[in-house]
């Protein structure tokens, strides 16, 4: 089987590069994927899959139906949109809308999932179970995945495999992670208000600005205190606002930032902890505050028996070479997390990055990918899916 799904794969290769290319030149932001949407949809019917679209408002999922006799259902899950970002490759197939740009390799995600789908319809008869490939859209805000579930995306399904593009992780190397992958992320809004008056008498006012900047010390303090440094958290305060004239003390002041763990436990105590802290420093100094602590994105945690299938199908077909055991776990965040909560899965980062020139990073405006990965990605994630039912 291995022997057929790479004779499959290489053959189609050049093909899988022009559909990068294709989604590369024409990216579309998180929930306006309608164009690369309807590609997707092509793609997935001329394989034969069933297909229904419009699922998680301009989601895609395809259902390839093998012949075997095992019911269990594998899903393989990618993103299709693009960030805020001019692009400043210089690529004969860069973006050509302005402002818009496939900075984080969803282009890549997408056409790995495509391929796979070619390559599984492929073996026919060969195919031990049924799978289903959900493209969705709306990763980058985090809300694309829950969408998708909510139409029901999910039902029935018994695992799930995802994939990432990793810069820093040569092509031909898949990055193989056991455990946390990635960070719980939340949002945090904080609102000081004091009392307004004369700059020359602080005496008689309640400066916001200066007991909003007491908050954020005192934040990251006690994190250093209170917090199990075995269990890391970040809290960064991106945005801030307050005031409005230099000789008048402010009364209210607004913050907004982010904060990221790796922990369940700690991501569930995180709300009352940030709370109290908050309220305790405005108390002492007389100022009054509102904290709105939003849960976001949970953390990936990949399944254990899961991620050794991954990383057995790509070293029976690449090596053990191929393989890169990624040590420590990213901040950043992923909404494939959210498919966790109704069944297993795990998701590995693929090796885009060059060997002999500057490897730019996730989100930069000169991000680019060795496009060799995307056979290695493809099939990985193919051998991987036919592995599933043996296991």
């Amino acid at each position: 089987m291995k022997a057929r799904i790479k004779e499959i794969a290489t053959a189609l290769a050049p093909r899988l590069i022009e559909i990068r290319r294709h989604l590369h030149s024409h990216p579309e932001l998180s929930g306006q994927e309608q164009q690369t949407a309807a590609y997707v949809a092509g793609v997935l019917s001329s394989c034969g899959l069933q297909v229904r679209e419009s699922v998680g408002k301009v989601g895609v999922v395809g259902e390839l139906a093998g012949q075997g006799s095992d019911r269990r259902l594998l899903a393989i899950r990618t993103d299709m949109d693009a960030l805020p970002i001019q692009e400043r490759t210089g690529l004969e197939f860069a973006s050509r809308k302005p402002g818009i740009m496939h900075a984080c390799g969803h282009d890549v995600h997408t056409t790995v999932g495509l391929g796979t789908a070619m390559v599984l319809s492929q073996l026919g008869v060969q195919l031990p179970g049924n799978v289903r490939f959900l493209f969705q859209p709306a990763e980058e805000t985090a809300q694309g995945a829950e969408w998708m579930v909510q139409d029901g995306a999910i039902e029935n399904v018994n695992a799930i495999l995802s994939v990432h593009v990793f810069p820093s992780i040569p092509a031909g190397k898949v990055g193989i992670r056991y455990g946390a992958l990635t960070a719980a992320a939340d949002d945090l809004e904080i609102t000081i208000v004091g009392e307004s008056g004369h700059g020359a008498r602080p005496h008689e006012a309640i400066d916001a600005i200066w007991i909003a900047a007491q908050v954020i010390t005192t934040l990251q303090q006690a994190i250093a205190r209170t917090q199990n440094p075995l269990r890391p958290v970040v809290l960064t305060i991106g945005k801030i606002q307050g005031g409005r004239a230099p000789n008048v003390i402010a009364d209210q002041v607004q913050m907004m930032g982010t904060v990221r763990s790796l922990h369940p436990e700690t991501s569930e105590a995180l709300p009352t902890w940030v709370e109290n802290i908050v309220e305790s420093v405005c108390q002492t100094y007389g100022a009054k505050c509102q904290v709105n602590y939003r849960r976001g994105t949970p953390s990936v945690q990949n399944d254990l028996k899961l991620t050794s299938l991954l990383e057995a199908s790509a070293k029976e077909i690449w090596g053990s070479e191929s393989i890169q055991i990624i040590q420590e776990p990213s901040l950043g965040a992923e909404d494939f997390s959210c498919y966790l909560k109704h069944a297993p899965g795990s998701m590995f980062r693929l090796g885009v990055g060059f060997k002999n020139k500057r490897n730019y990073p996730l989100h930069h405006p000169q991000f680019e990918v060795d496009e060799t990965a995307i056979l290695t990605g493809v099939v990985t994630m193919a051998n991987a899916a036919c592995k599933y039912w043996q296991g």
